[in-house]
């Protein structure tokens, strides 16, 4: 049977939309709908994995769907949906976490990182995201994923459990028309662009994030033209002027993070950049950066506000993404039952 080439990705609603998640994941979300059949979920199961408001997870997710459309992902082309409202998802990920081996997760370096020292209270879920994260993927049977640094050991762990899926269940894969036995897919990761992890603006060695204390370590996509500036401008840097080539911003990170967000809102290299800023002092390059972010980012912020103000139009394109998302996922979680043995309704 052949295969489509389809990509699916997710954004967790955890708030405060930066400009990390826009250069990291959705610029390359519009980018994939030109080449591929695009699956873009607002992964709302994974957000509870940590305490969440529900008040708050609600506007959250309208937030994070408001950002994909503003930004230009079609929602008629493509499908746009929020997790829980495909049951699939859930279904399979206990499949495969009867597939997945305990040893696996416990080299999962997120979990470690997220739990912190008090891992024994850290709920079930957070340990077992990576299975989600893995279902997730492949109840679409998608080839490629858009992924970050930080979430390429996840992906790997989808392709170890579609492996042992496929290995596991090999004869039965045959025998509902597969000749090659081979069920579930080993998604590749897509990494592109120049700025596909943006850093704080406090702090070129840490991740731009929304759990940062400071503000003003990240531009919020939510931030007018007065705020932006202010917080490019107050950007941590170092004395020395703009090195004239890339392997000048080595040993500077904050120098490097602002030339990578500046080419990343240009459309350009870093190399590129730097021939133009080479030799210039912070001050000069700052006024350059306030206005390509600017114009970047206004119009997404503004029409983000126009559709939050309009949830029942947010809400009904969730509703028509998952009506859509969940014919696919039926059909591979329908087969997944036969391979399996279940005895389920057709």
């Amino acid at each position: 049977m052949a295969l489509i080439q389809r990509v699916f990705s997710g954004v967790q609603p955890t708030g405060n939309l930066h400009l990390g998640n826009y250069l990291g994941a959705i610029v390359n979300f519009v980018k994939l709908q030109e080449s591929h059949s695009c699956i873009y979920c607002v992964v709302d199961m994974h957000a509870i994995t940590v305490w969440q408001e529900p008040a708050e997870l609600t506007r959250s997710i309208r937030e994070v769907t408001s950002a994909f459309l503003a930004s230009g992902i079609d929602p008629n082309k493509h499908i746009v949906f929020n997790q829980s409202q495909v049951a699939e998802h859930a279904e399979l990920a206990w499949v495969f976490n009867c597939v997945a081996r305990l040893g696996w997760l416990n080299r999962m370096t997120q979990f470690k990182e997220k739990a912190g020292k008090d891992r024994e209270n850290a709920s079930v879920g957070l340990y077992a995201y990576p299975n989600l994260m893995a279902a997730d993927i492949l109840v679409y049977r998608a080839t490629h994923v858009p992924v970050g640094e930080d979430q390429k050991q996840h992906l790997e762990l989808a392709r170890d459990i579609a492996q042992k899926f496929n290995n596991d269940f090999g004869e039965q894969i045959r025998n509902n028309g597969f000749n090659d036995g081979l069920y579930f897919p080993q998604p590749e990761p897509l990494i592109t662009g120049p700025a596909t992890r943006v850093m704080s603006l406090r702090d070129g060695t840490k991740k731009m994030s929304k759990s940062d204390a400071s503000d003003y370590s990240r531009i919020n996509l939510s931030d007018d033209a007065d705020t932006i500036a202010q917080k490019i401008r107050k950007a941590k840097t170092d004395p020395e002027p703009l090195p004239s080539e890339e392997k000048g911003l080595e040993t500077r990170p904050e120098a490097d993070n602002l030339v990578g967000i500046y080419a990343a809102l240009a459309g350009r290299t870093k190399a590129d950049v730097l021939k133009e800023f080479g030799g210039a002092q912070f001050s000069s390059f700052k006024n350059a950066l306030v206005d390509v972010c600017v114009s970047r980012l206004s119009p997404i912020t503004s029409e983000m506000k126009r559709l939050m103000a309009d949830p029942g139009h947010v809400d009904s394109v969730l509703i028509d993404g998952a009506n859509r998302a969940r014919v696919i996922a039926a059909e591979t979680m329908s087969k997944t039952k036969d391979i399996i043995g279940f005895i389920h309704k057709r």
